[in-house]
């Protein structure tokens, strides 16, 4: 099956779907002024406006990974990822504290989804 591609750039392309499995870039804000409720507010529109574009939705993620640069916002965090998650359709989640490329960045996650038939 061939391997489609959204948004390819010189480094990276936002979306590759195979298989019927959407996978995406990591996502970051924009702006990075924002406090870690804010960032993680606009990452997860952005993965809702590519996944859509990808014929996926958040029901059907398969795997999540979340990189934060302080663990110490972990519950600012998972406060905006709680009521933005499908509830009965929580996915796979690993949550790591790293040092992103950009230090204005406090949040990068990175999705695996099913394409809805």
């Amino acid at each position: 099956m061939a391997v489609i591609r959204h948004h390819v750039g010189k480094r990276l392309s936002e979306i590759a779907v195979h298989n019927g499995t959407v996978y995406l870039a990591g996502q970051i804000a924009e702006d990075t002024n924002q406090d870690i409720g804010g960032q993680t507010r606009e990452v997860l529109g952005h993965v809702d406006r590519l996944l859509a574009e990808a014929n996926s939705d958040k029901s059907h993620l398969l795997s999540v990974q979340i990189f934060i640069a302080d663990m110490a916002q972990f519950g600012g965090m998972n406060a905006v990822w709680d009521e933005w998650v499908a509830q009965g359709a929580t996915p796979p989640r690993a949550t790591v504290e790293a040092k992103l490329a950009n230090p204005k960045c406090l949040v990068e996650i990175v999705v695996v989804a099913a394409q809805r038939n």
